[in-house]
């Protein structure tokens, strides 16, 4: 039985039990709670959710265009039938001064990759999305917009801040997102993938995700999936959405929610 299922209910229990009704940026109220966390053990289990379907091909991607494409450019992902962006893509066909715009500005997973093959005990192996300069010219600021990476006795450790968590439909991303993310690091480092932290600010649900997403404490949660990764590569920037798949990977219907935009 997925951990990470059992820690999901249980959150979505308590946001709709104890959740404070609030207005936020977007026309729908949500339902939120404060300070949550969700910890994850790489050893143990990957963590995708099988209490619904995940798409995971197109998470892989999206974590890709970010953090090793290093891109704004919303088109990148259409090519790939991905359209989560498209809402928020602007003229140009960016994102603006986001997510990966930031990554490649200040050549930030360069220098990740290089504390971590020669000076892994820095206490500032850090990947920031939230640039104030940049703010203003972002089509939408970053809701995980902050990992900090840690490494014990040759295991990857990753500690991620989101601001502000769909829980219905981003978290669930999110998390396998990052989790896949400390695999190939790990990997090209030479290290293994060790226990994740993630800390949500406000963790809520939107109004209209009320309904449908109840239908997840009707359903068991299956075993974890594994996660296989191309070991022949040693250079993260060489990975394709080819190299990264799920062993296994059992799970319950796609339950259709409404993203908030």
């Amino acid at each position: 039985m997925s951990n990470f299922d059992l820690q999901y209910r249980e959150l979505v229990k308590e946001i709709l039990e104890n959740g404070y009704y609030a207005e936020n940026r977007t026309a729908d109220k949500t339902k939120k709670v404060f300070g949550k966390v969700i910890n994850v053990d790489l050893q143990k289990e990957f963590p995708i959710l099988t209490l619904k379907y995940t798409p995971f091909k197109t998470l892989v991607n999206e974590m890709r265009w970010i953090y090793q494409i290093q891109s704004n450019d919303v088109r990148w992902l259409q090519e790939r039938n991905i359209h989560i962006w498209d809402e928020w893509m602007k003229s140009d066909y960016t994102i603006g001064s986001a997510y990966g715009y930031q990554v490649k500005k200040h050549k930030q997973m360069d220098k990740l990759l290089h504390d971590l093959k020669h000076n892994n005990q820095s206490r500032r192996m850090m990947i920031n999305l939230w640039q104030c300069e940049d703010l203003k010219d972002m089509s939408l600021t970053p809701c995980m917009f902050n990992s900090i990476w840690d490494v014990n006795d040759g295991y990857l450790n990753t500690h991620v801040t989101i601001r502000s968590s769909d829980v219905a439909l981003g978290l669930p991303f999110n998390i396998a997102q990052m989790a896949v993310l400390n695999h190939l690091l790990a990997h090209v480092s030479g290290l293994k993938p060790g226990k994740m932290i993630f800390v949500l600010t406000n963790a809520h649900l939107y109004e209209q995700h009320f309904e449908p997403i109840q239908e997840i404490f009707k359903r068991e949660p299956y075993s974890a999936p594994k996660l296989w990764i191309n070991k022949d590569i040693q250079d993260f920037y060489q990975f394709t959405d080819e190299d990264i798949k799920l062993i296994d990977y059992k799970y319950h219907p796609h339950i259709k929610m409404r993203v908030s935009v």
